[in-house]
């Protein structure tokens, strides 16, 4: 079964810095695009960062500058650093990637969300 497995969210102070990590596990033929998604309470889930199998990223406006997104393919696993946090960044955090299981269809998968808080 294929998981996706979120950490690194929690508590940081405005200006600060914290690194999420999301990795799949399972028995998967390939994995596409990877991303992070954030949904802050009583707003939509919106795209926060996206990278491609080949390494082309893309940034909601809100996080250029201070987000960086990668990935390390041989452990399946897709990061996303934070830098210069503000209280707005606060939100659960979602893994999101787009891949073939072995012997299933291709299709999106997300984690079970990773809480990041951020004090002013």
């Amino acid at each position: 079964q294929v998981q996706l497995v979120e950490s690194g969210g929690g508590l940081a102070h405005a200006g600060g810095s914290l690194r999420l990590s999301c990795a799949a596990s399972g028995r998967i033929v390939v994995i596409n695009d990877m991303g992070w998604y954030r949904q802050a309470p009583g707003k939509q889930r919106e795209l926060v960062a996206a990278i491609t199998s080949g390494g082309s990223t893309d940034y909601a406006d809100s996080v250029k500058g201070r987000f960086t997104i990668s990935r390390d393919t041989a452990k399946k696993t897709v990061y996303l650093q934070m830098n210069s946090l503000t209280p707005e960044d606060t939100a659960v955090y979602y893994c999101n990637a787009d891949l073939a299981p072995l012997g299933g269809q291709r299709k999106n998968y997300w984690g079970q969300g990773t809480q990041v808080t951020v004090s002013s």
